[in-house]
Order: structure tokens, then sequence, then C-alpha cells
């Protein structure tokens, strides 16, 4: 088979996961060839130290707003517990 009609029949296709490009013969049904893909951008060691730094902030932001809405809680259900106590107090 000649040079030329052969790579005609070679498959070009991506890889979803790690977007290499393959080349595929299909009559052996094997790789001939690969490129590797574009792999993630690399981040600086500066740009995830400030990344994690807002992680945690935004953690505890939400750790204080949730202890704050318990604390709320709290206070209502003693008050209720209060009002309903009274009411029983008047009933005897």
């Amino acid at each position: 088979m000649d040079e030329e009609k052969r790579k005609k029949q070679v498959f070009q296709f991506i890889c979803p996961c790690c977007q290499s490009v393959l080349w595929a013969d299909p009559i052996t049904q094997q790789v001939i060839q690969f490129k590797k893909g574009g792999a993630k951008k690399k981040e600086s060691l500066e740009e995830l130290l400030e990344k994690e730094k807002k992680r945690k902030s935004e953690f505890e932001r939400k750790f204080e707003a949730t202890a704050e809405l318990g604390k709320k809680k709290k206070k209502k259900a003693e008050e209720g517990f209060k009002k309903a106590l009274t009411e029983f107090e008047k009933e005897d």
C-alpha cells in the first residue's frame, strides 16, 4: 500500500481526558503516533497561597455565621421556653 493512501486512512482524534492528539491505524487498531495535549496551566506558588488564604478566610466567615445562627436559635428557644413556663404557671 502506498504511503499517501495509508496516511489518508489514519484516524486522528483527541483524548477527552488529557486533550492529547492521537493517530490510529484503522487496520491494526493501534496508536501509531501521539502528541501530548495542552495540560492545565500551572499556577505559581504565590497564586496557590493566595487561593488557600481566600479559602481559609471564607471557611472562617462561614463558621462564624453558623455559630451566630446557633446562638440566635438557642436564644429564641430559651425565650419560647420561658414564655411557655410563665403561661403554665399562670394556669395553676
